[in-house]
């Protein structure tokens, strides 16, 4: 594997960084402000008016591989650009590559009719509006999705939908005009034939905002997490995605792509929480040195620096192996970053917060919104104990 990137990535590498200086970190406190005055679901100015200028400079919709709608970056070329994303929670959205809405609009691209796409997609592409993806239930282990307990039931030219579904981020957004719900349309058919996702407009009846969920405290305004509840919900039958029975096809579909991006995002997260304790460290004094030059900093820099170094590895070739031999050759190695890209951004994060000591629990530096936001996704994106027993199931197979 060469890893060596293109001097069309380098060129939007370069691009990408120089944005974020000029305009995304200089963003960050008025971010801030403008999520804490009045109503704190309402977008954000600030956000706004960078959309519009990352869309001037070409900065737009970078992640959709396979398709002539994004940048025509392949999941390889792409890693570097949401590494560098993810360095500030909001960048993303800011460059139209945030979640849900890169795999929602990977679903539609791949999955969607034609009149769906230019229903959704197209206002999804263009920025104007946000979407929310339905599948975790409170009520069962949504781990195994198997367990999924909502119903999509055929009625005529219809489809209606009962169940309640949580973590079902963005749905808070006043922008999120349409969702992707999974259920059960087959409860006899064989087990991983039963599910089916359809697509399903927010304003249609029935559907319910019952409370927004706070990861750790922190809200995520504007963006947010919510527990939804769907009672009656009737949309038409051409809204089904693929077929009944495909649920799990297309989740492998969404899920490989629009997973692995939070990785890379976290290999950005975890770079600047080290740059955060190395100035940290080297501008404080204790027991008559700098903390920069006490053993146990040094050995948890060089530690932090060989964890980075190898997630990022092990994410760039698991973008490699989906881009040349697909996501199914590449589910080892996409399950193995899951579960080694967020342990290693935790603990990172938690040695920075550690060398600033209460300043790190704090909302200062914004290492406890960090880490937060990282400890979250040992569950978001499939549990890590769900991804060791596929691994290891993997590697046993070897000697079967």
């Amino acid at each position: 594997m060469n890893f060596e990137y293109s001097d069309k990535v380098k060129d939007l590498q370069a691009r990408v960084q120089a944005f974020m200086d000029e305009h995304v970190y200089p963003a960050e406190e008025l971010f801030a402000e403008q999520v804490s005055q009045g109503d704190r679901w309402q977008p954000t100015e600030i956000v706004e008016s960078l959309k519009a200028k990352a869309k001037e400079e070409g900065l737009w919709n970078l992640f959709l591989p396979e398709s002539d709608r994004g940048a025509g970056l392949t999941n390889l070329e792409y890693a570097p650009l949401c590494e560098i994303m993810g360095r500030v929670h909001f960048a993303p959205e800011v460059f139209n590559c945030a979640a849900p809405d890169t795999g929602n609009m990977e679903v539609l691209e791949r999955y969607a009719s034609e009149e769906l796409k230019e229903r959704w997609l197209t206002r999804l592409l263009d920025g104007e509006i946000r979407s929310a993806f339905a599948m975790t239930e409170p009520a069962v282990a949504s781990s195994d999705a198997t367990n999924i307990e909502s119903d999509i039931i055929r009625d005529g030219d219809e489809y209606v939908i009962n169940g309640r579904k949580w973590w079902t981020s963005g749905a808070m957004d006043p922008r999120c005009e349409v969702l992707i719900f999974m259920g059960k349309t087959d409860k006899s058919a064989p087990i991983h034939k039963q599910q089916s996702m359809i697509v399903v407009p927010m304003n249609t009846p029935g559907i319910k905002i019952e409370r927004y969920l706070p990861v750790f405290g922190y809200d995520h305004a504007p963006h947010g997490h919510a527990e939804v509840s769907f009672t009656n919900v009737r949309v038409p039958a051409d809204h089904m995605l693929l077929g009944e029975g495909r649920g799990f096809e297309i989740a492998q579909g969404r899920l490989g792509p629009g997973r692995i991006h939070h990785c890379m995002r976290l290999i950005g997260v975890a770079e600047r929480a080290l740059e955060k304790m190395c100035l940290r460290t080297k501008s404080r004094v204790a027991f008559g040195k700098p903390v920069a030059e006490q053993t146990v900093t040094l050995e948890r820099i060089a530690e932090s620096r060989a964890m980075i170094e190898q997630a990022r590895l092990l994410t760039l070739k698991a973008a490699y192996m989906m881009d040349t031999v697909g996501n199914k050759q590449a589910r080892a190695e996409i399950a193995m970053i899951k579960v080694v890209a967020p342990n290693m951004a935790c603990k990172v994060i938690d040695w920075a917060i550690q060398a600033h000591g209460g300043g790190g629990v704090t909302s200062d530096f914004g290492l406890a919104a960090a880490y937060a936001g990282a400890r979250t996704l040992r569950l978001a994106d499939g549990p890590d104990e769900v991804h060791r027993n596929q691994i290891g199931r993997l590697e046993l197979k070897k000697y079967d």
